[in-house]
């Protein structure tokens, strides 16, 4: 049902009748309860999930609209759903990925403040002013976070400007970052050190290149056109654009995040909105182990129905890592001999 529900997007009034078809009679509150159950079970795995993943020191995070229920309004508000992805399989490194999920009712610039409180490292992330004093320094302290901007952000606006116009100096920007990226797809894979060498001697180069057209070609249009704002958005960022070559970990773009956050858009016009924050808050739950699960090669419902299992025969919190789905392994059944 939680798969189903938020994996899948079927509301909990379409599973409700879907079991009545089969002959099942469950009520939706019925439903919405063990909705609930389940949250509560796995809501320290999840900690431990985003604790894990927040301590590594390189992170990639976005956020979506989900609609919420305004109680007494009649209609619905827009809430979020906010993502902290780790994965270190494209530069051989240690661990293993993993994607936690928060909720806020809103997208204020504390709520990411309010869940980044503790780390410290690389962020990953587009433009959004709320990350600003996270990565500003603190009196004499360096800044806590160093964000890593975008290059898929910066190529859209520049792709949708050749896509209307059909530009030859949009076009031109483009071939230069396809180039960028096409050192990317060869070097996917490799070591961390590997990676950053190759960075130094191939990319940037490029970038430095790409920097310099951009100035000299922006100088030349107004900043009212579209190409110009486009210019000026990938010049405003630059230095973040520019510091993936800073470190074989890092990535060219946020594409991490953004396809942890792919299946709730795509589902969430399916449930139609969510019932109250707290509802929300369940979901990031949900979300986090199902999602990892997932991104560890295991079958998210599968993987979810044996954690409840354990946990509700007694499972200690304090054995609570052998369930994280990078260590999980499915219990030995027994055959019976007569």
């Amino acid at each position: 049902m939680l798969v189903s529900k938020y994996l899948d997007g079927l509301p909990l009034y379409r599973l409700s009748a879907i079991l009545e078809r089969e002959g099942v009679e469950i009520e939706r509150q019925t439903l919405a309860d063990w909705v609930g159950h389940g949250a509560w079970w796995l809501s320290r795995l999840a900690e431990a999930i985003g604790a894990y993943a927040l301590s590594r020191g390189v992170i990639w995070t976005d956020d979506t609209p989900i609609a919420v229920l305004a109680p007494g309004r009649g209609r619905t508000r827009q809430g979020r759903v906010w993502v902290y992805a780790f994965d270190p399989r494209p530069w051989q490194g240690k661990g293993a990925p993993a994607a936690f999920y928060r909720y806020s009712p809103d997208r204020k610039g504390e709520r990411p403040r309010d869940h980044l409180a503790g780390y410290e490292g690389w962020m990953h992330a587009d433009g959004y002013t709320g990350y600003d004093a996270l990565t500003q320094p603190r009196g004499n302290r360096p800044p806590q976070i160093t964000h890593v901007a975008c290059m898929a952000h910066a190529r859209r606006k520049l792709f949708e400007v050749f896509e209307s116009t059909k530009s030859p100096i949009a076009e031109q920007a483009l071939r230069q970052i396809a180039a960028l990226y096409a050192i990317e797809a060869e070097i996917s894979g490799q070591p961390a050190e590997q990676r950053l060498a190759e960075r130094q001697a191939r990319s940037k180069p490029l970038i430095d290149d790409l920097h310099d057209w951009l100035l000299t070609q922006r100088r030349r249009l107004s900043g009212k056109s579209t190409l110009g704002k486009a210019m000026q958005y990938a010049l405003n960022r630059w230095d973040a654009l520019a510091r993936y070559l800073e470190d074989g970990r890092l990535s060219i773009d946020n594409n991490l995040a953004e396809r942890q956050l792919r299946g709730i858009a795509l589902t969430r016009k399916n449930f139609l909105f969510l019932g109250s924050d707290t509802g929300g808050e369940r979901a990031a739950i949900i979300y986090t182990v199902a999602e990892t699960a997932k991104l560890n090669g295991l079958d998210p419902e599968a993987y979810i129905a044996a954690v409840i299992d354990r946990l509700c025969r007694g499972h200690t919190i304090d054995r609570l890592s052998e369930l994280l789905p990078w260590n999980f392994k499915p219990e030995k059944k027994t055959v019976a001999t007569g």
